[in-house]
């Protein structure tokens, strides 16, 4: 399975983290798939910045993400975006057979 999650990064006591995609059996700070944004919570207030085209992507194709992810994603706007499209393009086959 393929997890959206983050890779720490920065030294002792200044994390920052990478938003990466990577296999479910791979350690945290282990081998990645790809790289798709960052996250530094010591900044006030604290910055994201996600590839929203590839989160997408990943999403798409049935990476799960964590907790942690999920809601970095919210804050960034890209889950809802993804679940407005995915629910519309549901919706839409539910319609047309209903006529």
């Amino acid at each position: 399975m393929v997890k959206i999650r983050l890779k720490r990064m920065g030294s002792k006591g200044a994390p920052s983290y990478r938003i990466v995609v990577a296999d479910a059996r791979s350690p945290r700070d282990g081998r990645i798939i790809e790289n798709i944004g960052w996250y530094n919570p010591r900044t006030e207030p604290s910055t994201i910045n996600v590839d929203q085209d590839r989160a997408k992507h990943w999403l798409s194709v049935g990476a799960q993400p964590t907790e942690s992810v999920a809601s970095l994603l919210k804050r960034a706007g890209v889950l809802p975006k993804f679940g407005q499209e995915s629910a519309a393009t549901a919706a839409a086959p539910a319609e047309a057979t209903k006529q």
